[in-house]
């Protein structure tokens, strides 16, 4: 069989989509690898990266209803109740029945949660720093607006 330019356009972006090469498997390793290292930051604090996720979405609104913030962190409500039912019985949030609303709690830091938000940033910056070293800001940006319009493109 005789091999065409065809043939070797198609093996050609066939390899780019095949681990370790594809743009799917290093983001699934960057990810891991970023989780990895979070998790070795969070840990002291008894915290892991979902605890992290959560905080954050308080600390932008505190008392967020729970069904809010599973759409922000796109997470299935048992898995978000877990986290919370764990995170309450460490004294990080409390839950309340909406005034408004009985069927709806919401989700409210403690002052141990509060806290936090002075401690834990930090950590992330740092993080994200060893990640992007050697990246300019510029890059940064571009890398973000990409990752940004690739998860609407699937979304």
């Amino acid at each position: 069989m005789v091999s065409t330019s065809n043939d070797f356009e198609v093996l050609e972006s066939w390899q780019q989509v095949v681990a370790p090469y594809s743009v799917g498997y290093r983001i699934k390793l960057l990810s891991q690898l970023l989780t990895r290292k979070f998790t070795e930051k969070l840990e002291p604090f008894g915290l892991t990266p979902f605890h992290w996720l959560v905080l954050c979405c308080l600390w932008q609104e505190d008392g967020l209803p729970t069904s809010s913030i599973g759409d922000k962190l796109k997470q299935v409500g048992g898995t978000l109740t877990g986290v919370l039912d764990r995170m309450e019985e460490r004294g990080l949030v409390r839950r309340e029945r909406d005034a408004h609303d009985r069927r709806i709690w919401r989700i409210w830091l403690t002052d141990a949660g509060k806290e936090l938000e002075t401690v834990l940033p930090p950590l992330a910056v740092e993080l994200r720093d060893e990640a992007m070293s050697g990246i300019s800001h510029a890059e940064r940006e571009i890398f973000s607006q990409l990752l940004n319009r690739a998860i609407a493109n699937l979304s």
